[in-house]
């Protein structure tokens, strides 16, 4: 880890849905702890497992791990941050002011905005307030996938500036008073990111084109947020042992093929290689001998017990579930889960299954970091047509109706408070909330199907929906049909379908258990689970691959007899599934056998 080599104060790690952030993060914390400096790791990831990872249940507050001196651990639980920030805000004032104004500001703060101001403001304290973490001398965040993490690496700025610019005295979280006392932090929280001697960014990726494709886009976006001083982790590389393995040899070609490519940019960053682990990376033991090697030379790894093999003939072969889909004939299909286990691929391998019953399919996405277009090859087929919402575009569009509605017949003064207003770093989320609402409802006329933003803000996303719906009202003095039937919708299982996508692995399993729990308290029963990239139906000799195979059977029951009502399992791909044909490897009868 060369960035290990004289660490500043702050490391930063982010990348694409499933590089393995939080393993490089935690055993970056544990090894900076074992030559006893005194280390924080945070998640702001909403749907964190470093609990699991760890072995500890960690809160919002930092906690001690036990098997590790020196390193404490905490999530940012963007709700209970929600809680804790409103009640800082209105608690003041019970008793003082009347109960109807009160609840007043107790209505205001539990508007859209207000979940994100409050996980934002935990992580400026604990980046820009060197008082909160005087007792720690690294402190590691272990981020959201890439796009989330962009969007709340802007916020320091956004927010310093909106406050600095609002003449009015308000906004969406209520009086701008409360905030100014913050202001002061959030100024220091853009010093910190952007001063190389404090912080460093590790950008995490594994040795793939779309994964070193995004590090890059990443890597100049960050330089223009000012953050200079970054590094490079390529994690997962592989080189074949066993010559006569075909899978081997398809994966030790790939990732030299990508990484000949990398672009320009990557290749001058400081870089450490992780090659492939034959294991999962759960507990402290695993963490430390990530990337290490044992004296004869071979990468260190612990043995895992063999059970008798779960039976793939329980698995729904992939064209049953299209079947199970088309028969519809119109609705919405959405692929939720982990960041990295192919939720973008698989909505475009069901996309075009279904175009190809020829039947009208329209391919969206939520995830900022998303790009389904890369995943077809730009190819096209008739019935099919695909689109993205763009934060920027949905924004501008948003600001322009409410203007346009909201806005008229207002005198120049109230013109001026409600662009103010729309200047707000919270009506992109509202925006997006709009145009996520207005996709499902073309469920009604087609297929829609909906690749969204990893798990953790997708439920942030529905557990939101009734707030987004007030303040949506709020800023347009209507609510349109799309958000007033979304909830209805979604809960429909005659018109929406979940897919559940996953790995056969630890913290991707369990993290969609989590997932599917979460759906079923806001009233949305998961269709199926999708299994992607497994290796367990096929013939595979090379030691790693075997290892590897080997972990993936405890999980495969686990789906199998405690989580899915029926899931399908997708071998990994000797070619890359990209463009129309390789996408319709995935849905073939063969893919599941």
């Amino acid at each position: 880890m060369h960035y290990l080599e004289s660490p500043t104060r702050n490391l930063f790690f982010t990348g694409k849905g499933g590089v393995g952030k939080t393993s490089m993060a935690c055993a970056t914390a544990v090894r900076l702890a074992d030559r006893g400096r005194r280390v924080l790791l945070v998640s702001t990831d909403p749907a964190s497992n470093l609990d699991e990872v760890l072995g500890v249940t960690l809160s919002n507050k930092p906690t001690s791990v036990p098997a590790v001196d020196n390193l404490s651990a905490m999530n940012i639980d963007p709700e209970q941050a929600a809680a804790e920030y409103r009640e800082r805000m209105v608690g003041p004032y019970r008793g003082v002011l009347p109960e109807a104004a009160v609840q007043s500001m107790e209505e205001q703060f539990s508007g859209s905005c207000t979940v994100e101001i409050a996980a934002f403001d935990e992580f400026a304290r604990l980046l820009g307030d060197e008082n909160a973490t005087k007792d720690f001398e690294h402190i590691v965040f272990d981020t959201a996938p890439t796009g989330h993490t962009l969007r709340l690496l802007t916020l320091p700025s956004a927010w310093s500036g909106f406050m600095d610019d609002n003449t009015s005295g308000t906004s969406c979280l209520g009086p701008l008073a409360g905030l100014q006392k913050q202001q002061a932090i959030y100024h220091s929280t853009v010093e910190s990111l952007g001063d190389s001697s404090r912080t460093t960014l590790v950008l995490v990726t594994r040795p793939e084109a779309s994964t070193l494709r995004e590090a890059d886009r990443t890597s100049d976006e960050l330089r223009e947020l000012g953050v200079e001083n970054q590094a490079l982790v390529i994690n997962g590389t592989f080189e074949a042992q066993d010559k006569s393995d075909p899978i081997a040899n398809a994966m030790d070609q790939r990732c030299k093929e990508a990484l000949m490519a990398m672009p320009n940019g990557l290749a001058q960053l400081q870089r450490t290689v992780v090659p492939l682990a034959p294991h999962g990376l759960i507990g402290i033991d695993a963490l430390r001998l990530l990337g290490r090697t044992e004296p004869n030379g071979e990468m260190a790894r612990n043995e895992i017990a063999g059970e008798e093999r779960v039976s793939i003939l329980e698995a729904l072969p992939a064209s049953a579930l299209i079947d199970q889909l088309a028969s519809q004939q119109h609705g919405v299909i959405m692929t939720m889960g982990k960041g990295g286990v192919g939720k973008t691929t698989i909505a475009a391998a069901v996309a075009v299954a279904l175009a190809e019953r020829g039947l009208k399919v329209h391919l969206s996405t939520t995830d900022p970091a998303a790009h389904v277009s890369a995943t077809l090859a730009a190819e096209e087929l008739s019935g099919l047509t695909i689109s993205r919402i763009d934060p920027a575009e949905v924004t501008e569009a948003y600001r322009q109706e409410v203007l346009r509605t909201a806005g008229d017949g207002l005198d120049e003064q109230g013109r001026a408070l409600l662009e103010e207003d729309l200047r707000s770093p919270c009506t992109e989320e509202i925006a997006v909330f709009r145009a996520f609402a207005d996709a499902v409802a073309e469920g009604e006329d087609g297929f829609v199907v909906l690749d969204t933003a990893p798990t953790g803000h997708t439920i942030l996303l529905l557990d939101s929906a009734l707030a987004y719906h007030r303040e949506v009202s709020r800023q347009t003095n209507e609510v349109p049909e799309s958000v007033r039937e979304l909830l209805p919708r979604l809960r429909d299982s005659d018109f929406t379908r979940v897919l559940v996508v996953t790995l056969p692995e630890s913290t991707p399993v369990h993290e969609a258990q989590r997932l599917q729990q979460d759906l079923r308290r806001a009233e949305i029963e998961p269709f199926a689970w999708v299994v992607n990239q497994s290796l367990s139906p096929l013939v595979v000799k090379d030691r790693i691959l075997v290892g590897r195979q080997q972990n993936e059977e405890p999980y495969l029951r686990e789906v199998f007899t405690q989580h899915a009502k029926q899931a399908v399992i997708i071998p990994w791909q000797l070619d890359p599934p990209i463009g129309i044909e390789g996408l319709r490897e995935l849905t073939a009868d063969k893919a599941s056998c």
